[in-house]
C-alpha cells in the first residue's frame, strides 16, 4: 500500500522580509549561521542542500538537526530556528501560535514521497488493503492469520507522535480519511524514535509490521517572492537557500 506524502520546508515570513531572530551587528566576512531543524524523513535531504549551498558560500554555515516535524515546527514558532523541513502540514493551531508570536510561516513544498508498510522479508503477507492496515493498526486485527499469513501475532512499530509519519498515518490510513474520526494507534503499538531502529526491529522479528516514508522521483518545487526584499544578510543568506533549493541547483 502507498500513498503520496508531503514534504515541506518552512521558513519564517518574519525572516524573509528581514525581521527575523534579532541578531548583532556583524563585521564584513563574518561567518553566519542558518539552524535548520524538524523532519527526519528529511534530514539527509537537507544536509544535502546545506553542503551544497555552504560551497557556494564559504561565509555561511549551515547547522542541520532532526528530530522530527513537530520538533522543527515547535523551534520554528519559538523562534529557535530559521527553517523547520516538516513532513506533513503546520495544523492551524500551530499557525495561529505562530502569528501569536509575529512569525508568519511560509510553506516551499520541495518533494512528494510515498509511506511504505514493511515486514519482516520472512513474512509472506504481500498485500493488504487500507481497511485491513487500519483495523491492524488500531488492534482489531492482531494476528498475521487473519490477513493470510501464518498463526503469529501482529507486533506494530511506528514513528513517535512528534513524527509527522506518524500523523500523516494516522489521518490517512488509521482514520482512512475520515475527517470525524476519532480512531487512534492501538496502545500496543511500539513507538520509535528513528527510521533505524524501526528497520533493525524488522529484521530480527519476523512477525513486526511498520510504517516509513520511501523517497520517490517526483520533486515539486515553489519560491516566495518576498525574499527578494530582504534587507536583513541572515535573512538574504536563508531566502538564497531557499532559492537554491526551489530552482533545484542542488
Amino acid at each position: 500500500m502507498h500513498r503520496r506524502g508531503y514534504l515541506a520546508i518552512i521558513l519564517l515570513a518574519a525572516l524573509l522580509l528581514g525581521c527575523g531572530r534579532p541578531t548583532a551587528a556583524q563585521p564584513e566576512g563574518a561567518v553566519q549561521t542558518i539552524q535548520n531543524k524538524g523532519s527526519d524523513t528529511m534530514v539527509n535531504l537537507a544536509l544535502a542542500w546545506a553542503e551544497a549551498y555552504m560551497r557556494l558560500h564559504p561565509e555561511v554555515r549551515i547547522s542541520v538537526t532532526g528530530g522530527g516535524s513537530g520538533t522543527g515546527i515547535a523551534a520554528l514558532i519559538n523562534g529557535t530556528v530559521d527553517i523547520a523541513n516538516a513532513s506533513r502540514k503546520m495544523k492551524p493551531e500551530e499557525v495561529e501560535r505562530a502569528r501569536a508570536r509575529g512569525i508568519e510561516p511560509v510553506e516551499h513544498v520541495v518533494a512528494r514521497d510515498a509511506i511504505a508498510v514493511v515486514v519482516n522479508p520472512a513474512n509472506p503477507v504481500d498485500r493488504l488493503t487500507v481497511d485491513q492496515l487500519s483495523d491492524i493498526f488500531t488492534g482489531k486485527i492482531t494476528n498475521w492469520r487473519e490477513v493470510g499469513g501464518e498463526n503469529r501475532p501482529i507486533v506494530l512499530l511506528s514513528r513517535e507522535s512528534n513524527s509527522g509519519t506518524y500523523m500523516y498515518f494516522l489521518e490517512h490510513v488509521v482514520r482512512k480519511g475520515e475527517k470525524g474520526s476519532d480512531l487512534l494507534f492501538s496502545p500496543d503499538t511500539l513507538l520509535m524514535p528513528s527510521s533505524e531502529g524501526i528497520s533493525a526491529e524488522i529484521r530480527q522479528n519476523p512477525n513486526r509490521a511498520r510504517t516509513s516514508f520511501r523517497i520517490c522521483a517526483e520533486i515539486i518545487f515553489s519560491r516566495s517572492e518576498s525574499c527578494r526584499e530582504s534587507k536583513n544578510s541572515s535573512a538574504s543568506q536563508a531566502c538564497g537557500l531557499a532559492s537554491t533549493i526551489s530552482s533545484g541547483s542542488c
